[in-house]
């Protein structure tokens, strides 16, 4: 199934972009790996596995997946999955993930990962929507039991797979395949509507991969460390397609556990790895925390979700000798990469990001190929070629999807065929080749007629020593339309900050007197969707005529 039209796969072939090349498959890239790698390791389970399933980890060569991926191939052939059906899969980061992705990919069919957050709700409202003709879980999760929750939804046989695949007596024929055939069906992040449907080729996803390889330079010698579900851009294109293209080691880990990744990564001598800046800067925070652990073979960390902060990236740097890449995506397709290698200062690099398809620029990161942007007012509709003026970010070329599933979504694309990202970037004044990001759309805080950028405020108040996790929202006021609000997660709950630490950290840092918060909150956690994103609607909604300190708990 193809969704992009031919006229555009055969534009993005001829500019050597894409490949009209059965071998980038990605079931052609595994078996590649498979024929080049044989007994070397190939995909490690997470150390507390059995805790969570209730079986021993296991540790496969690419020679014994192939085989694992054969055998359940046969069980989806079984079950009646072929050429473009539609298989949701809801898994921890396991080995039977991968064998499961894997034997979907092998039967032609179409993978749609579920993140394990969700429940019967969820499944029984996006299932339709996918046209689901298999679901791929486990029997258990801790306490929960997955396989009983997605048959009580009903449609579809679910497939347990909670541990090695059985064999089957039903192998199915060799499907042929096209790089621009539909792979995944990905869901987005759902932070301030229902989820829709993003269909990815393989094609779009390994332009994305190749440059996810090259910010931390993979090779086959690499073990990476895959602490973020696989079930969206993150995953995909930061882990499992830079893990095809390479022949790396693949080291599962989940849910997230601090001993257990520091764990994987002394003994698994883990050279890559993603962490969101919030953890990076709690472990910095954490009193001897690193100073126990072995980080030694640890080169690369990749982050992202989240702004980054210069304090961040030199810590890292300077106590460790280990790179942060500044990973800025989403699941249609948004690519932005600042490494070390493009953006070597620390505080550059966590402010601002290459910018791809700017005028007359070229990039050496490979996913900058082809791409197009452009920064549009979001009032006027004017494009912005001015430093400093923040616009909407829309992106065109061969990283970008082709439409939502099932035609949802009619006004992603502006009338250039452009697509509408709903980011706001500015370019940078600082260096008019860099793009700064300001914050999403919707989530731009307007006091007084004046713009403020949550991220901006959020990257400088991550830096104080007493915050371990921030959101900055917008409250309603009748004279202003809205005031600044930090809600904060403490590093301490013995010493919370106080309002007035943080703006005088704030107005040591020469910050506008407009965007400094008005109001704190103190809270235990922020809210989060399936994949990490804060729900900042959550935290407008409970700002909202709620008297101040109001949300703790």
């Amino acid at each position: 199934m193809k969704l992009h039209p031919q006229e555009r796969i055969d534009e993005f072939v001829a500019a050597g972009w894409w490949r009209d090349d059965p071998a980038w498959t990605w079931d052609a890239l595994f078996r590649a790996r498979v024929t080049e790698r044989g007994d070397g390791t190939a995909v490690v389970d997470p150390a507390n596995r059995e805790a969570l399933l209730g079986t021993p980890p296991r540790r496969l060569s690419w020679t014994e997946l192939d085989a694992e991926v054969d055998r359940f191939a046969g069980v989806l052939h079984e079950a009646g999955v072929g050429v473009d059906d539609v298989v949701g899969t809801q898994l921890a980061n396991t080995v039977e993930l991968v064998v499961a992705y894997l034997a979907c990919v092998r039967v032609g069919a179409i993978v749609s990962p579920f993140p394990m957050q969700y429940r019967e709700h969820e499944l029984s409202t996006l299932a339709p929507v996918a046209g689901l003709r298999a679901f791929v879980t486990v029997s258990r999760f801790g306490d929960r039991l997955l396989a009983d929750e997605a048959s009580s939804v009903g449609g579809f046989p679910v497939l347990a797979l909670d541990g090695p695949a059985p064999a089957s007596d039903r192998v199915p024929a060799a499907v042929k395949r096209h790089p621009s055939d539909v792979v995944t069906l990905c869901w987005t992040s759902g932070t301030e509507a229902t989820p829709k449907g993003v269909p990815r080729c393989a094609n779009g996803w390994n332009v994305i991969g190749e440059g996810c390889a090259a910010a931390p330079a993979l090779t086959a010698d690499d073990v990476i460390l895959s602490p973020f579900p696989l079930v969206n851009m993150a995953g995909f294109g930061g882990v499992l397609v830079p893990w095809l293209l390479t022949g790396a080691t693949l080291v599962q880990h989940h849910p997230f556990d601090l001993p257990t990744f520091l764990g994987q990564i002394a003994r698994e001598r883990v050279t890559y790895t993603l962490a969101p800046p919030a953890l990076l800067t709690g472990m910095l925070r954490a009193p001897g925390l690193l100073d126990a652990a072995d980080l030694s073979s640890l080169r690369v960390i990749g982050s992202g979700s989240a702004p980054l902060s210069g304090w961040l990236i030199r810590e890292w740097r300077d106590r460790f000798g280990i790179e942060v890449t500044n990973f800025f995506g989403s699941n249609e397709g948004v690519p932005l990469i600042s490494d070390q290698h493009t953006v070597p200062d620390p505080d550059a690099r966590a402010a601002f990001f290459p910018w791809f398809g700017g005028p007359g620029l070229t990039w050496p990161n490979p996913t900058s190929a082809g791409v197009r942007t452009r920064l549009v007012d979001v009032e006027s509709g004017a494009d912005i070629t001015s430093p400093g003026r923040p616009g909407e970010l829309r992106v065109a070329g061969p990283t970008i999807f082709s439409g939502y599933w099932g035609g949802n979504g009619p006004d992603s694309f502006d009338e250039q065929g452009f697509y509408r990202s709903g980011d706001v970037f500015e370019i940078a004044p600082e260096d008019p080749t860099m793009l700064r990001y300001v914050d999403r759309a919707r989530d731009l805080v307007v006091r007084g007629g004046m713009n403020i950028s949550p991220a901006e405020v959020e990257a400088l108040l991550m830096a104080h020593e007493a915050v371990a996790d921030v959101a900055v929202v917008g409250y309603p006021d009748d004279v202003l339309g809205e005031r600044v609000a930090a809600v904060v997660v403490p590093s301490s709950n013995d010493a919370p900050p106080r309002l007035e630490d943080l703006v005088a950290a704030l107005r040591a840092q020469k910050i506008a007197s407009y965007k400094l918060p008005e109001r704190l909150e103190i809270v235990e956690a922020l809210p989060r969707n399936p994949v990490g994103k804060i729900l900042k609607r959550d935290l407008r909604e409970r700002l909202r005529g709620a008297p101040p300190e109001s949300l703790r708990g």
